[in-house]
């Protein structure tokens, strides 16, 4: 099982049904880890086997993300360069029983990661018989951003409503379209997916955030979803637990809705428009309604 030295080839069609996903964006901090995790873990609970690559080389977050980085012992270098097998690199989730993760490396340069090497480690996970291989892409457009996307059957592309942000995507956009393997061998295009995180409507109507409408109409391409503004987003990555597995919330519950409509399924878009205010927020302002004092 081990990725060293792998031909490369287009792939067999015993590993056609595989699919691999990119999660990418041109600028950094906008949350692909965070949705790597989550529509990793997604994928797992709906029976899935599924397994998320960090290509972060030099910095590694989704391990912490995923909550397994004291289990760290090979990473996504090692098995390039045939130091571990990938049964000895993939971490296996202790919630998810089809979910494992392929954790990047902290020390290694990253023009270890190689084309070839890449593509060894995508057709020995397609063996392995993983469904759906999840590419959590460091921002930007460097050698690790290309390597992340070259094999992509999908690419969500991860961007907040603000302007620089869409910006850095559409410059995403045009790698998608002309340095991955498909845009070489002349296959079908990389589909597209728009993902909106940190969004929140109030702010769109003051002014504040583009609307997704308007990041629809500048990018162009399929929107998949929004993932609503919510401090509880960054304490579950703390945490190292994907906030999908806790669907109390909107952001899971927009997770969830985005992971369904990836597979198929029609779901109805929610968390674009601001709650409608009150009798009493409207006579206050934007605040609580007052609460009456004890008597």
């Amino acid at each position: 099982m081990g990725a060293a030295g792998a031909p490369e080839s287009t792939p067999s069609e015993d590993n056609i049904l595989a699919k691999v996903v990119v999660v990418t964006s041109g600028k950094g901090g906008v949350g692909k880890t965070t949705t790597s995790a989550n529509l990793a873990a997604g994928l797992a609970s709906m029976g899935y086997r599924t397994v998320a690559i960090d290509f972060d080389v030099g910095l590694r977050n989704l391990d912490l993300v995923m909550g397994c980085e004291r289990r760290v012992v090979y990473d996504l270098i090692n098995v390039i360069r045939g130091e571990a097998t990938l049964r000895q690199a993939a971490i296996k989730d202790k919630r998810l029983e089809n979910l494992f993760i392929l954790p990047a490396s902290q020390t290694r340069d990253k023009d270890a990661l190689s084309r070839i090497g890449v593509e060894g480690v995508i057709e020995g996970l397609k063996k392995a018989g993983f469904e759906y291989i999840i590419c959590d892409s460091p921002a930007g457009i460097e050698h690790g951003a290309h390597m992340a996307m070259y094999y992509a059957d999908h690419a969500f592309v991860v961007t907040n409503a603000e302007v620089s942000s869409v910006r850095d995507s559409d410059r995403i956009l045009g790698l998608l379209d002309a340095k991955t393997h498909r845009a070489e061998k002349g296959l079908d295009p990389v589909k597209t997916h728009l993902l909106l995180t940190r969004y929140n409507p109030t702010r769109v109507a003051k002014g504040e955030m583009l609307s997704h409408k308007d990041v629809i109409e500048l990018l162009g391409i399929d929107f998949i979803g929004a993932i609503p503004e919510s401090h509880q987003v960054l304490q579950s990555s703390n945490a190292g637990v994907p906030i999908i597995l806790d669907p109390s919330n909107d952001a899971a519950q927009a997770y969830i809705d985005v992971v369904n409509r990836f597979l198929g399924q029609e779901r109805p878009q929610r968390f674009l428009d601001a709650p409608k205010r009150g009798f009493f927020s409207r006579m206050f302002g934007a605040g609580e309604a007052p609460v009456a004092a004890a008597g």
